[in-house]
């Protein structure tokens, strides 16, 4: 967490990472930016605990749950500017809901699956469905924890990123995840951004498989497009995903 100089900036992971996915930008966020950052672990992700039912609503209230202290100590020249990949990028627009009434001032959403198919939605289900894989070492379930997180060909096994999504309990490994989070279902984008009255940037890596321009283009807002980028861009490049932010900052 950075500094407080009025501006705050809630950074919100994908599907299988944690919050400290964004663990590589503190330095640069130190360097180049003065503001408070918060990085919570979703519900059903790391040390959140998991939801009876997931859906994007609810990871949303989770969230307002514990950033709600924050939020009351916000005056009225405080800005607060939401940073959401993928998954995280669909609660970003969750908590910018008018109903809501969160100071947010803009949304950046990062890496959002756009169009599901009925296959999408049914692996979804089945992965939803799974009971928790244990494993014998800790390197396997660090393969499978890169794998599900997307993260794999990114982070080394025994980076802390890495180490923030396994649990150990009596001599076994898991990942720390909630398998039922798969269930969370296709986010509805048009109804999402139609109850956001506040600036909202989409944005994709340009070799990203599972979004296109064209499709976040028929959502009627800006989008970005980064060079030579995947979908895990704040990963690859943070200084580049960090950039978008610059206009709301």
């Amino acid at each position: 967490m950075g500094d407080t100089t009025g501006t705050r900036q809630l950074l919100l992971h994908g599907m299988g990472a944690t919050g400290e996915v964004w663990l590589p930008w503190a330095p640069l966020l130190e360097r180049h930016w003065a503001g408070r950052w918060l990085a919570p672990d979703l519900a059903g992700h790391g040390w959140s605990s998991p939801l009876p039912e997931y859906s994007f609503e609810a990871l949303a209230r989770r969230v307002v749950e514990g950033f709600g202290p924050v939020a009351e100590r916000l005056g009225p020249r405080d800005r607060l500017v939401l940073l959401g990949h993928s998954l995280g990028g669909v609660v970003a627009l969750a908590l910018a809901a008018r109903s809501r009434r969160l100071p947010v001032d803009a949304v950046v959403g990062l890496g959002i699956k756009a169009v599901w198919s009925p296959a999408d939605l049914e692996k979804t289900s089945e992965l939803a469905a799974r009971p928790v894989t244990w494993f014998a070492t800790r390197d396997e379930a660090a393969r499978r924890y890169l794998r599900v997180s997307g993260l794999a060909g990114l982070f080394a096994p025994d980076h802390p990123v890495v180490e923030a999504g396994l649990r150990r309990e009596d001599g076994r490994w898991r990942l720390a995840m909630d398998p039922a989070a798969f269930a969370v279902g296709e986010p509805r984008l048009p109804a999402l951004l139609a109850a956001v009255d506040v600036p909202v940037l989409l944005a994709r890596g340009e070799q990203d498989p599972m979004v296109t321009d064209a499709q976040l283009k028929e959502l009627g807002v800006p989008v970005a497009t980064l060079p030579g980028l995947g979908h895990n861009a704040h990963v690859e490049d943070p200084a580049a995903v960090l950039a978008l932010l610059d206009a709301y900052l």
